[in-house]
C-alpha cells in the first residue's frame, strides 16, 4: 500500500490544494492530509479553523474520492515525526510518500533529520507556477540518498496569499468561501462589486 502524506499550512486552503488532492487520489492507494503550522509563517487564522476548511475542501470533491482522509493527528512541526506517526497508524508494510510543493524545494535538504526522513519515505514534488524545478534543486536530495519524483501536474495558479491580500475568491471552493464569510475570517468584507481584504 502506497500512502501520500500531504500536510498543508495553507491559510486558507484553496481550489489549487483540492486539485492536488484529486490528482494524488488517482495515483496513490491512500491520501492522508492534515492542516499544519509552519514555523516560518505567521498564520492569520487558527489551526482549528484551517482544519475545518480542509475538511470542507475534501467534502467539496465531486465525485467523492473515498481514499482521501483528513488525518489531523499526523500534524507535527517535524516531518520525520509525522512519518513515524504514519508508520504506527498504517504499519511498516505501507510505503510513504511525502508531498511538497516546488516552492519548498530549495529549503527541503535543510529539514530536520533529513537523511532519516529520506530513508523512511519517498518525496513527490508538486510543480507550482513561478517555482522552477531543475537538476540543481533535485540533485541535493539525490545526493543524500533520497528517492524523489516530480508530479506530472501543474498546480493551479491560485494561492492563499492572493485571496488574503486581494480577495481573489476564485481561489476558493464554495464551502470554504461560505465558512470564511460565516466566521468573518481574514477581515474580508463583501460589497456589491468587490471583495476587499485588509491585512
Amino acid at each position: 500500500m502506497k500512502i501520500a502524506l500531504f500536510g498543508t499550512s495553507a491559510d486558507p486552503p484553496t481550489a489549487g490544494h483540492q486539485a492536488v488532492l484529486i490528482w494524488l487520489s488517482h495515483h496513490y492507494d491512500s491520501v492522508a492530509v492534515w492542516a499544519a503550522d509552519n514555523p516560518f509563517k505567521s498564520h492569520q487564522t487558527s489551526l482549528e479553523n484551517r482544519v475545518e476548511m480542509l475538511r470542507l475542501l475534501i467534502g467539496d470533491i465531486s465525485p467523492a474520492r473515498e481514499n482521501i482522509s483528513l488525518e489531523q493527528e499526523l500534524s507535527d512541526l517535524r516531518t520525520i515525526n509525522t512519518v513515524e506517526k504514519a508508520k504506527k497508524r498504517w504499519g511498516n508494510d505501507a510505503e510513504f510518500v511525502v508531498v511538497i510543493g516546488s516552492d519548498l524545494l530549495s529549503q527541503f535538504q535543510r529539514w530536520y533529520r533529513i537523511e532519516d526522513l529520506l530513508r523512511e519515505a519517498e518525496v513527490l514534488v508538486i510543480p507550482r507556477p513561478g517555482y522552477t524545478i531543475d537538476n540543481s534543486s533535485l540533485d541535493p536530495i539525490n545526493e543524500l540518498g533520497g528517492k524523489i519524483a516530480v508530479a506530472n501536474l501543474t498546480g493551479l495558479d491560485v494561492s492563499s496569499t492572493a485571496y488574503r491580500e486581494h480577495g481573489d475568491t476564485q481561489a476558493l471552493t464554495n464551502s470554504v468561501a461560505a465558512y470564511i464569510n460565516q466566521k468573518h475570517l481574514y477581515e474580508c468584507q463583501d460589497s456589491t462589486t468587490t471583495k476587499v481584504c485588509r491585512s
